[in-house]
């Protein structure tokens, strides 16, 4: 009976609308459908998404998102696909090889932590993934060919700072974006229930703009020679 019902939908109404506003613009299609994805996942997680969610958020219907995507899990994959694929797009904005070591350092973190603020559905995703233990994470090659090459820049960036006698020979360029984002992300994730438990607005504008400095401030500390 489902199946019949969203036959005559296709058919009639307004599934047949979304399908034929698909056929001419199939690339702005699938970019709704994963706008709505994600902030479907952002908020409930892949258990409790509902495609029926997805496709209303997204003005079309279940078949033409399992058309574009196949089912609900290749959906959760391209969402966190194209959400590391927007930071790493973003990072690129931060010319590393142009600016001096320590400079370039600080660029970066500041730059990291106003896109998590920007970017609030990017740490629920990460949280949702965790708890998953990566289990789609695993399965995309796209995000260790961005990653690795993220990396790089990042260790070009600081093999110049210890040439220059400004970082420690051992410093880990892993560790210092590992310090960057975990310096932002405990921060947003954790800020309501910190403000509670200490009395704090952590939210509050000075406050973020005081945790960026402190960012800052800690992550070169934690390099220099």
């Amino acid at each position: 009976m489902d199946k019949m019902r969203l036959g005559a939908r296709g058919r009639n109404g307004t599934g047949g609308r979304a399908e034929r506003a698909a056929q001419r613009d199939p690339e702005r299609t699938r970019a709704s459908i994963l706008a709505a994805a994600t902030k479907e996942f952002a908020e409930n997680g892949i258990g409790g998404a509902r495609v029926d969610a997805i496709a209303e958020r997204a003005g079309t219907n279940k078949r033409m998102l399992y058309h574009y995507f196949g089912d609900k899990e290749q959906l959760y994959l391209a969402v966190l696909e194209e959400a590391y694929i927007g930071i790493r797009t973003a990072e690129k904005s931060v010319k590393l090889s142009d600016l001096e070591p320590e400079e370039g350092v600080a660029e970066l973190a500041m730059f990291t932590w106003r896109y998590f603020l920007e970017h609030p559905e990017f740490l629920s995703l990460l949280g949702t993934e965790n708890l998953h233990r990566a289990r789609w994470l695993r399965q995309s090659t796209r995000l260790k060919e961005l990653h690795s090459h993220f990396i790089d820049k990042l260790s070009g960036l600081l093999d110049r700072g210890k040439a220059m006698g400004l970082f420690r020979a051992d410093v880990d360029p892993l560790h210092v974006y590992l310090t960057i984002a975990a310096l932002g992300y405990f921060y947003l994730s954790n800020q309501y229930t910190l403000s509670t438990i200490f009395g704090r607005d952590l939210a509050e504008e000075d406050s973020l703009e005081a945790w960026k400095r402190n960012i800052v401030h800690v992550t070169l500390a934690s390099i220099r020679r």
